[in-house]
């Protein structure tokens, strides 16, 4: 291959694109859904600790925590999932 040549032509060129495609709609579903899961832990978290004060403060910190993990966890998965799509090796 010269120099400067674009290796993705033809199909190879069309499975990239649609790969990619993919990749970024899954990852972006999953990320979103992720940060769902976080912001609800969070409110959850909040609302415990809120109504029980200080009593139900280690509930709520776990509850927030696993939302964060949670959250983290998948925007990283959908991160993973996406450069895939793009062709970048993931680990």
């Amino acid at each position: 291959m010269a120099f400067g040549e674009e290796k993705n032509t033809g199909v190879s060129g069309g499975v990239t694109a649609v790969t990619s495609t993919v990749g970024n709609g899954v990852g972006g579903l999953l990320g979103t859904a992720g940060n769902i899961v976080g912001v609800a832990g969070r409110g959850v978290g909040d609302t415990i600790t809120g109504v029980t004060g200080s009593y139900g403060k280690p509930l709520g910190d776990a509850v927030q925590s696993v939302g964060n993990g949670v959250e983290g966890g998948t925007n990283k998965i959908a991160r993973g999932i996406e450069d895939a799509g793009k062709g970048k090796k993931t680990w």
